[in-house]
């Protein structure tokens, strides 16, 4: 084994220790029905498989793309296993703390982090999410409204990816390790995405990565690896202070978790191997229709 074959796998110790943590407690969560929810069905076997493999793809993604995965999460729950929109929303954000978390240990160890921009970011954003948490509890009794919010959301982050998926395989990547630009307009980006994230669930990562592109002129890896850091504490509080109010199914938020620490892991070890314009296609129209089906849902108009 040489060496650094070696230290790859001493630094995937501390992985390995959460993912048996995660495993444990989503043992004793079910064993206890701790963090049930009252219109959520007792897990079982077969459902708690769905959850960590749903997981794993979620965390690859997130790996991949830097964000936290919960756009792969929240629909399937909340349309194919009858998740109530609020439950889902606050439990797959839940999930995103450790998906954040293994992902930017990935990332860090590669090297894909900028710390400087990672605590402005994180700073302003904290704010953000607890702004937009107080939001959510006028919204969470309103499914309807909350769904269509969801489903804006959704149709943004489609359009976005469907247009870089389709017109953006060419471009060139920005090359360098920091993330230039003034530390406050960075806490600015990060509290409005902090608003959207407590309210939402999602779009964290969606408004990181082409906003630190874009607006700040970050190299492409390194802005994946910032933002899936700056997940962490966004994710950490906002999934905090849901679990507090009662909006997260411990045991499907654990199963998940275990799952994304693991995809991440591969997402982050593979991405200066894969370009990943075709999956941000492919995503972009999943996505597209996730929206569809919550816009129209408001309606009354429910599709397949």
């Amino acid at each position: 084994m040489t060496t650094s074959s070696r230290s790859r796998l001493v630094g995937q110790i501390p992985v390995a220790i959460l993912v048996i943590i995660i495993a444990a407690l989503a043992v004793w969560a079910i064993a206890m029905r701790i963090g049930a929810v009252r219109d959520v069905s007792p897990m079982d076997l077969g459902r708690g498989v769905i959850l960590v493999v749903v997981g794993f793809f979620a965390g690859v993604l997130g790996g991949l793309i830097g964000t936290g995965g919960c756009s792969v999460m929240l629909p399937i729950i909340h349309f194919w296993m009858g998740y109530p929109s609020a439950v889902a929303v606050g439990t797959t954000l839940f999930a995103v703390i450790f998906t954040a978390l293994s992902g930017g240990y990935g990332h860090l160890i590669q090297r894909n982090v900028d710390v400087r921009a990672f605590l402005w970011l994180g700073g302003g954003g904290i704010l953000g999410v607890l702004l937009g948490s107080w939001l959510f509890t006028l919204l969470a009794s309103q499914a309807g409204l909350l769904g269509l919010i969801l489903g804006l959301i959704f149709l943004w982050l489609a359009i976005r990816m469907i247009y870089e998926g389709t017109f953006r395989r060419a471009g060139a990547q920005r090359e360098g390790n920091v993330i230039a630009g003034a530390g406050w307009g960075m806490a600015v980006f990060g509290f409005v995405v902090g608003i959207a994230t407590g309210i939402a669930g999602v779009g964290g990562g969606y408004a990181l990565v082409p906003g630190l592109i874009y607006l700040f002129g970050a190299p492409v890896y390194i802005t994946m690896g910032t933002s899936l850091a700056t997940m962490i504490p966004l994710a950490a509080v906002g999934g905090g202070i849901k679990l507090a109010q009662g909006f997260v199914e411990l045991s499907t938020g654990l199963l998940l978790a275990a799952g994304t620490i693991v995809g991440a892991q591969v997402g982050a070890a593979i991405i200066k191997r894969f370009k990943p314009a075709t999956l941000k296609l492919i995503f972009g129209l999943y996505f597209l229709y996730v929206a569809v089906k919550f816009i129209t849902a408001f309606f009354g108009i429910h599709i397949w």
